[in-house]
């Protein structure tokens, strides 16, 4: 009995010891794969963890993201490898180091002669081989400077601010008649209808329903793992895409026909008529899959973030309600202020809300919607003292630099008083920098202190699940979407 229940350890002691030896050589295929074609180069690597052959760390990065701690993906690095603000990983199928540091993104975000884009295979399949996330250099600062005037600068935001102030007094009538809404739901129609108005005209309520629920599904496919499969978020994004260049193809083939025939159109010069009149030194003109691609990139970046930093800002208010009473006696203030014959807010009124530009800051810091960029080193960059290989990606991690509590105490509270203070350049980057910084957010920052202003003045949110918890992937929201009720206020 004693010589079986021995030989019994013995083979449970061989067996665990297999497994202990298999797990070693797994944990070190993906540094044979990249590492060691590197020679000496190797030994300058951050230091870091290159995870599980193929799947690398993705299967951890995506497991943090479904907890209430997404933040414990990059804690492990922290805790293992100390605070190098730099580590090696393998995500998104690439070898990759990630910044986690102000100077390190600053530098990486800013550098266009030693980076350049690095976004994933899928995201590029899903937004657009013609869109600004692939465009090369030249191309882009071309067409960014003729897109990006249509929406940033006085006088054209000037232009939308009436327009954007109906929609939002509108919106929020029709709300206190609905009952239960989800609240981020209907803010991402609101932007969805702004970003339409501005970059396609008029189109109609059909057409417009239409794009936002495909690009809802095209957003969680996003920044899922490339899986083309039925089921897979990936798989259904595909198919989003799919559907979304059909009915761009139809409005380009639509606006192409006018010109052709030579139709007389009432309407004013949008977006999508700029993009298809555009012509370089040369005479040549973009094609349709360059303009498909364009539009669907700026449709999709115009309307989300604003959609759900609105949301947050005004679900933290609501929280708050400190900053509550003193964000609302500013716009009574600025609504005092203004002379009997004003109808409606002016650009000059909407840049003396200081306190409420430091409401939203301190949401897009908290909330941070875009947790990262991508990015690819041209030629080997040293940073910090380790080496990024040419050709590995860049992942600019802006959720640990936002949240990082050397910059900013007590990170994860919701304080606006703490933008007192100037910050230096790469510790706030809610919009990114560089060349690529996003072209449309003094629209989204207009568009959220347009709402508020109105919210704030006349309504209240009663969030019916006040406890609801809160996914952070895609982007950081509440499972149910902020279900809740917007009443008008009692003095309203």
């Amino acid at each position: 009995m004693t010589i079986e229940v021995g030989s019994m350890w013995m083979v449970f002691a061989a067996i665990v010891g297999a497994l202990l030896v298999l797990r070693s050589l797994l944990k070190n295929v993906n540094r044979w794969l990249y590492e060691s074609k590197l020679g000496v180069k190797q030994y300058s690597l951050p230091p870091g963890d290159m995870g599980w052959p193929i799947i690398g760390n993705m299967w951890s990065f995506l497991r943090a993201f479904k907890t209430n701690d997404p933040d414990s993906f990059m804690s492990s690095f922290v805790s293992r490898f100390g605070r190098t603000g730099i580590y090696k990983v393998l995500m998104f199928g690439n070898p990759s180091v990630v910044v986690t540091t102000p100077e390190a993104c600053k530098r990486v975000l800013t550098d266009d002669d030693k980076f350049t884009l690095g976004w994933p295979r899928s995201t590029v399949e899903l937004i657009g081989e013609k869109s600004f996330i692939a465009m090369p250099y030249e191309e882009h600062r071309r067409l960014r400077r003729l897109t990006s005037s249509s929406i940033n600068g006085y006088e054209a935001l000037s232009v939308y601010l009436k327009y954007i102030e109906e929609i939002v007094i509108t919106s929020l009538e029709k709300w206190t008649t609905m009952g239960k809404i989800e609240f981020l739901t209907q803010m991402r129609k609101l932007t969805f209808k702004i970003i339409i108005h501005i970059f396609l005209g008029s189109e109609s309520e059909p057409i417009m329903e239409a794009l936002e629920k495909e690009y809802t599904t095209l957003n969680h496919g996003v920044r899922a793992m490339r899986v083309n499969l039925p089921g897979f978020a990936f798989h259904k994004a595909l198919k989003a895409r799919k559907n979304l260049v059909a009915i761009f193809q139809s409005i380009v083939n639509s606006r192409r026909n006018e010109r052709k025939e030579n139709l007389p159109t009432k309407k004013a010069k949008d977006m999508m008529d700029a993009l298809i009149d555009v012509e370089d030194e040369n005479g040549r003109k973009l094609g349709d899959e360059d303009i498909i691609d364009i539009m669907l990139m700026y449709l999709n970046a115009g309307h989300e973030s604003s959609g759900h930093i609105t949301m947050w800002t005004t679900y933290f208010l609501q929280k708050h309600p400190e900053y509550l009473k003193k964000a609302k006696e500013e716009q009574e203030e600025i609504v005092k202020r203004r002379p009997p014959t004003q109808k409606g807010l002016k650009l000059e009124e909407v840049r003396q809300m200081d306190f409420l530009s430091k409401v939203i800051d301190e949401t897009m810091r908290l909330i941070t919607f875009s947790l990262v960029v991508f990015r690819e080193a041209k030629s080997d960059v040293n940073i910090n003292g380790y080496i990024i290989p040419k050709g590995w990606k860049v992942l600019v991690w802006f959720r640990s630099v936002h949240l990082d509590p050397e910059i900013y105490p007590n990170p994860t509270e919701f304080n606006p008083y703490r933008w007192n203070n100037i910050h230096k350049a790469g510790e706030f980057l809610p919009f990114g920098a560089g060349t690529r910084l996003c072209p449309g957010n003094d629209l989204a920052k207009l568009e959220i202190s347009v709402f508020l202003h109105h919210f704030l003045l006349n309504y209240e949110l009663e969030q019916l699940n006040p406890k609801c918890p809160v996914r952070f992937l895609p982007h950081t929201r509440p499972e149910d979407n902020c279900l809740a009720r917007i009443k008008k206020c009692s003095s309203a």
